[in-house]
């Protein structure tokens, strides 16, 4: 029987629709959720991203401003902006979209917002909370992928999960977030990465498997053990002349061999993409909530 297709939309609708009815709650106490998106360049795929995000922030009642900056942007001028928005108090959230040109090291700027705007929870001291069990914001494609795992039925609580990837956006964070002694977590994880001998043989193990290589066809239906969850973070374009474009977009898996042995497989696109905007929305309103806390 062919897997069951988990998609991403109609989670990430509910769940942008309570962070809309949370956005509300805090306009009734004074304070309107703002979010400060910074774009240096012209990168067609991260200017994508962007307009995705601050058209789901407007649906949901959060202020939002994009700022775009060119290609030949130094780190120094970058930086000082960084420090503009960590003192403008319209913003709960900063969000500074990856990847940078490559004159601007992009652990330096991660590290230059303040915590208590660190939407994307990237900066050393998001991480930090994170790996000690007490983050204030959690990576938002983790995040993403841990939502879509609940709320289809498939808890990680005792599972082997097994991740292809070991990047600081998704593959670490996922993991320290699995292994959390807490509700929703408990997982048993095993990170595999470019120097794993025998790759098929840990992925073979795995009740839950997460791919995020940044390669197409990374796994086939024989490295997969019959009825796991397969959870497919790649987006990779792939020549395609019969599309308008020149191109398709796939995952990290093969979809079509892997769903005929899988229990549960996301699709590409449709899958985690659409909960990774959601949670930036989620994150946001928490700094908002956070703010107004400080403020007593």
């Amino acid at each position: 029987m062919a897997a069951e297709v988990l998609e991403g939309k109609a989670i990430a609708e509910a769940i942008r629709a309570e962070a809309g009815a949370q956005a509300r709650a805090c306009k009734a106490r004074g304070v309107t959720p703002g979010l400060a998106a910074v774009l240096v360049g012209d990168n067609p795929a991260s200017t994508s991203y962007v307009s995705a995000k601050t058209k789901a922030c407007a649906e949901a009642g959060i202020f939002s401003e994009t700022l775009r900056f060119p290609a030949a942007l130094s780190q120094t001028e970058l930086l000082l902006k960084i420090g503009e928005l960590n003192r403008d108090r319209r913003f709960h959230g900063i969000l500074v979209q990856l990847p940078l040109p490559q004159q601007i090291n992009e652990a330096a700027v991660t590290n230059a917002v303040a915590p208590e705007k660190d939407v994307d929870g990237l900066s050393l001291a998001s991480m930090g909370r994170l790996l000690l069990g007490e983050p204030h914001f959690i990576p938002c494609t983790p995040h993403g992928i841990l939502q879509l795992l609940l709320r289809t039925g498939h808890d990680p609580e005792g599972k082997h999960v097994v991740i292809c990837g070991r990047s600081n956006l998704v593959g670490k964070p996922l993991a320290v977030l699995l292994m959390q002694k807490r509700k929703g977590a408990n997982a048993t994880v095993t990170v595999c990465h470019t120097a794993t001998r025998d790759l098929a043989s840990h992925t073979r193990q795995a009740d839950i498997l997460v791919v995020a290589a940044g390669h197409p066809n990374t796994v086939t239906r024989e490295m997969v053990k019959p009825g796991a969850v397969v959870i497919d973070v790649g987006i990779n374009r792939v020549e395609d002349a019969t599309k308008k474009a020149g191109y398709r977009l796939v995952g990290d898996v093969d979809f079509e061999g892997v769903k005929a042995v899988a229990g549960a497989i996301t699709p590409v696109p449709g899958g985690v993409g659409p909960l990774t905007v959601a949670m930036l929305l989620v994150n946001t309103v928490k700094a908002a909530e956070l703010a107004l806390a400080r403020q007593g």
